[in-house]
């Protein structure tokens, strides 16, 4: 019978906080970028503009039909090259930070795209035309009369794809780089202690992610009430 050790846990601590820096650092990139780049693709997407609303069909249904880790892997083999051939970096450079947050965030557009296309189609049209009536253009209608309204009825749905991407950041570990899942698998291989080490680490997870998901809930009564 198994016998479980959890004394290896303590002294891996600070590797393990390092770890999770890494995993919040690649999650909170991920997260402005998308919403930003997201907002950006759900703008073109429903412009009167045929080649802009195209354009960003086909970026976000390319992302949403390729699995992460594909994903992820591109962008660890083609970013470094891309980087030392712009920037004139030294070949072999550790990039894999800048690949994962690149990938990520990427990818991660193409979900909040979807989102906040939906929240801005759920602001009634008539806000819009009266936009128009007064004569302001599409950008100025969309910037000042619809997103605000988009996104206090998206802060829900933007939270849940923020937690299913910090759950997704176990995902680097293609690129051996070490985040918050990669530490406690390289602690526990060292010390012999695998099972010990990912039964914490998930335990981490768990608490993390359902803690933001009361938060979730607090915001759904809140947008809904």
């Amino acid at each position: 019978m198994y016998e479980f050790d959890w004394s290896s846990i303590p002294g891996a601590l600070p590797f393990l906080w390092t770890g999770m820096k890494v995993t919040l650092e690649i999650t909170a990139t991920a997260i402005v970028f998308g919403i930003v780049w997201g907002t950006l693709l759900a703008a073109m997407r429903l412009s009167p503009f045929r080649v802009l609303s195209w354009c960003s069909a086909a970026y976000v249904n390319l992302f949403r039909s390729i699995p992460l880790l594909m994903v992820l892997l591109w962008f660890f083999l083609i970013v470094p090259q891309v980087l030392e051939h712009v920037f004139g970096l030294a070949p072999g450079s550790d990039v894999r930070m800048t690949s994962a947050m690149a990938g990520f965030a990427l990818f991660e557009a193409a979900y909040y795209s979807e989102i906040i296309r939906a929240g801005i189609q759920s602001v009634p049209k008539g806000q819009v035309a009266a936009a128009y009536a007064l004569g302001i253009g599409y950008g100025q209608a969309m910037w000042l009369v619809v997103l605000p309204q988009a996104f206090r009825n998206m802060v829900p749905l933007l939270l849940t794809q923020a937690i299913i991407l910090f759950q997704d950041t176990s995902l680097v570990y293609v690129s051996a780089l070490a985040d918050f899942f990669g530490a406690a698998y390289k602690v526990g291989d060292r010390d012999g202690r695998i099972v010990e080490l990912l039964l914490f680490a998930g335990a981490v997870y768990f608490v993390i992610c359902y803690s933001a998901s009361l938060l979730v809930k607090y915001f759904r009564r809140k947008v809904s009430a």
